[in-house]
């Protein structure tokens, strides 16, 4: 244990003057980036309520449709169907999330290899890319059932609509962030003999990680929406069919608690992901970034 520093006053009286070790200001640090997120989601979570409340009285929406946010609670806590639905929430949003969460992943780590292959073969990039964009272009709603057409409706139909609308946006990201990292870094890798596929690893990957991670920010929300669509027109099953089947028969407390939830899933990806962004920059990235 390491005595604390002693100083001497005019009156010769020691005084004992506590000392504050890293660890104490690393503590203190995880302590207020804590307290600054809990804080952020309390803000965050005031000014989504408040603003759905406040879109029903100002456009003075009929009560047997409009539902605000105590309406939803009662009917998923207190109302007399409150355990059935919460069950068919529960088993709805488990295989959104699921399907959502392939879909990102999937298209993410295509999008992230037809960047690298970009990068290395720029002949390819410039026969690709411009097909790319025109399919981009083509809105997903007419492409879904050609899609479930040929890769069925199960989770392969489902994995490729939520993937295209989290691939296209992550390539461009990543496509434009590698070519634009330090040229002075990669005169440097070149100058001790590294190769492009040495280069791209050691310098552009790692400069290219904010991008990323912008992307997938971007990309996770729209995930969801993607996989919703599927659910919509081409499964049957998840949130998606469930608020389909909620405005087929009325059940408009159902609608809104779906809705509710898509909209608090798609904060929590962003949020995850924010956290992961945070830890693998300061391990990998440019502290710049962080």
């Amino acid at each position: 244990m390491t005595a604390l520093p002693e100083i001497v006053d005019p009156l010769g009286s020691a005084i004992v003057v506590p000392t504050v070790t890293p660890a104490d200001r690393s503590e203190r640090g995880r302590v207020r980036s804590v307290g600054s997120a809990i804080v952020s989601w309390l803000i965050g979570l005031v000014v989504v309520l408040g603003t759905w409340q406040l879109f029903l009285w100002v456009f003075h929406i009929n009560h047997f449709i409009g539902r605000g946010p105590l309406d939803v609670w009662r009917y998923v806590t207190t109302g007399s169907d409150a355990a059935d639905a919460r069950s068919r929430l529960y088993h709805a949003s488990v295989t959104t999330l699921q399907d959502a969460f392939i879909g990102l992943i999937a298209g993410t780590v295509a999008a992230v290899v037809c960047a690298i292959v970009f990068n290395l073969r720029r002949t390819v990039e410039q026969t690709v890319m411009p097909i790319a964009m025109v399919l981009r272009s083509v809105p997903l709603v007419a492409m879904t059932p050609l899609i479930a057409l040929v890769f069925g409706r199960g989770l392969m139909g489902v994995t490729v609509i939520a993937g295209i609308v989290t691939f296209f946006p992550t390539l461009v990201n990543v496509t434009l962030a590698l070519r634009g990292a330090p040229q002075s870094s990669i005169d440097l890798c070149q100058a001790y003999g590294a190769g492009r596929v040495k280069t791209l690893f050691k310098v552009q990957l790692p400069s290219a990680l904010p991008a990323l991670f912008a992307s997938l920010r971007i990309a996770a929300p729209l995930a969801l929406i993607g996989a919703l669509l599927a659910e919509w027109l081409a499964t049957g099953r998840g949130l998606g069919y469930l608020m389909l089947q909620s405005e087929t028969l009325s059940n408009y407390s159902q609608l809104w608690a779906a809705t509710a939830l898509v909209t608090a899933f798609s904060f929590i990806l962003y949020t995850a992901i924010s956290a992961v962004e945070k830890r693998v920059l300061a391990r990998f990235g440019d502290p710049d970034n962080v």
